[in-house]
């Protein structure tokens, strides 16, 4: 299994904090249960995927700017592929995809998990994308979405309509 965290976010919402060169993800304001330190967003979701026991091979999609934040936070123990211009959410997918696929040498049939490096969750939303990945492996499905029942229709973040 592969796991690609997305982590390209221009850092504009929590200006004059976060910016192009430091995104939020990357400002130490979490706290780490029993102790006095705070860990970043991206800290805090490598950590949970731990805690977990997801024993996935980690790609981090981002900008060339946020190359170094990423690094000296989670360390040289990942992959990550940076975008040569910001294009959004679905080119940096496929980007990585690509990467996954020319350069590590993948399978097609290598189960891919896309997830935000930002999410602010509790441990079951990681052992609910454990679950997904078996019933991907299971072929249960081809693809599975994991999201919130929205309570209005935006383009900002997309949706998805089941048939049926």
């Amino acid at each position: 299994m592969q796991i690609i965290l997305l982590s390209g976010g221009s850092g504009t919402r929590l200006w004059p904090l976060s910016n192009d060169a430091r995104s939020k993800q990357f400002l130490k304001v979490l706290p780490i249960c029993g102790s006095d330190k705070r860990e970043s967003m991206i800290q805090r979701v490598v950590r949970q995927m731990k805690e977990a026991n997801i024993s996935a091979s980690l790609t981090v999609a981002t900008s060339e700017s946020q190359k170094d934040s990423v690094l000296s936070q989670i360390g040289n123990g990942v992959d990550i592929v940076t975008e040569p211009c910001r294009r959004d959410t679905f080119p940096a997918i496929c980007l990585a995809c690509e990467y996954l696929s020319k350069e590590k040498h993948c399978s097609d049939d290598e189960i891919v998990v896309v997830m935000p490096c930002d999410p602010y969750t509790e441990k079951g939303y990681f052992q609910a994308i454990v679950k997904m990945a078996e019933g991907i492996g299971l072929g249960l499905a081809d693809m599975m979405v994991m999201g919130i029942k929205p309570t209005y229709p935006s383009s900002k973040y997309g949706y998805v309509v089941p048939d049926g």
